[in-house]
C-alpha cells in the first residue's frame, strides 16, 4: 500500500484495535445499507486518542471495541498513528460531522432516529434542535443517559417501541461502547452508533472550533477551553498516546496485515 496515495480499504490496527478506513461517503453508504438491510445490532464506534488510551489500559474495553461491527477513527492522533502503520486514513470520521451528513444524504426516506445520552435537559434541547435542523429524518424519541441498571430494560423497551432505524448513544467513552456491546442483542434498532459529545453540541452546550482549527488538528483545544475538567485527557493523554503510538507501531503493522478490518458489511 502506497502511503502517499493513501489507498487502503482494509483498515489498520491502532493499539491493537481494528479500525476501518472509509471516506465519509463510504461510511454513510455503509450505515445506510445496514439500515436498508435491517441488520440488527450493527454497532459503530468512533475512536480518538482518548478511546485508544482507555483500550490500552483496559483489556475488557479493548475487547468491546474489537467486537464492534466497525470502528471509525476520529482526530489527528489517529491519523498520525495510521500513517506510522503505513496507512493514510481517507477521512476524519468525527460524529459531529458524520451524523449530520448522514441525515442530509439520506433525507426524505422515512428514517427515524432515537437519541440516548446526556442529561435530561441537554438531550431534550438536542432533540428539539435536531427536529428543526434535520427535517429529512424523524425523531423517534429521546432519553437521558443516566439510567441505573434496574431501569435499562425500560429504556430498551422504549427504544424498541419507537421502531427507530438509528440509535445514537451519547454517553462518552467507555460507557457508550460498553452499553451498546451489552444490550445490542436486545435492541431491534438496526444500527447503533456511539457519538460521544454530539448531544452536547446539538444542545448548544459545546461549540465547534473554526474550520481552520479543525484542519490543523487542534479542535481538542476548543473542547478543553469549554470543558476544562477534561484536562487530564488532553494534557496528559495526548503525549501518552504519542508514546504508545511509537512503541506499538511494529506490532500493529503486523496485526494490520494479519487481521485487516473487514470492508464488507458484516453484523
Amino acid at each position: 500500500m502506497n502511503v502517499a496515495t493513501g489507498c487502503s480499504n482494509e483498515g489498520v490496527s491502532i493499539c491493537g484495535v481494528r479500525v476501518s478506513n472509509f471516506s465519509q461517503e463510504e461510511a454513510i453508504a455503509l450505515i445506510h445499507r445496514a439500515i436498508v438491510e435491517r441488520v440488527r445490532g450493527y454497532s459503530i464506534y468512533i475512536a480518538n486518542t482518548h478511546t485508544f488510551n482507555l483500550a490500552s489500559d483496559d483489556q475488557q474495553y479493548h475487547a468491546v471495541l474489537n467486537r464492534a461491527s466497525k470502528v471509525f477513527a476520529d482526530g489527528t492522533g489517529a491519523r498520525w498513528a495510521a500513517r506510522m502503520r503505513g496507512v493514510r486514513l481517507k477521512d476524519n470520521l468525527v460524529g459531529t460531522d458524520l451524523i449530520p451528513r448522514l441525515f442530509d444524504a439520506t433525507a426524505g426516506k422515512g428514517y427515524r432516529y432515537f437519541l440516548l445520552g446526556g442529561g435530561a435537559e441537554a438531550v431534550e434541547r438536542a432533540a428539539r434542535a435536531c427536529s428543526r435542523l434535520y427535517t429529512g429524518w424523524s425523531l423517534a424519541g429521546f432519553h437521558h443517559g443516566y439510567s441505573e441498571s434496574k431501569d435499562v430494560p425500560r429504556v430498551i423497551d422504549l427504544v424498541n417501541s419507537t421502531r427507530a432505524d438509528l440509535l445514537l448513544v451519547a454517553m462518552g467513552n467507555p460507557h457508550q461502547e460498553r452499553w451498546i456491546d451489552t444490550y445490542r442483542e436486545y435492541l431491534t434498532t438496526p444500527v447503533c452508533v456511539g457519538v460521544g459529545g454530539l448531544v452536547d453540541h446539538w444542545a448548544g452546550r459545546l461549540t465547534r472550533a473554526p474550520m481552520w482549527v479543525r484542519r490543523h488538528g487542534f479542535e481538542w483545544v476548543q473542547i478543553l477551553l469549554q470543558q476544562p475538567h477534561k484536562w487530564r485527557r488532553y494534557i496528559l493523554g495526548n503525549p501518552k498516546f504519542l508514546l504508545r503510538m511509537m512503541l506499538t507501531a511494529r506490532r500493529d503493522r503486523y496485526l494490520s496485515g494479519l487481521n485487516p478490518a473487514p470492508s464488507r458489511l458484516t453484523p
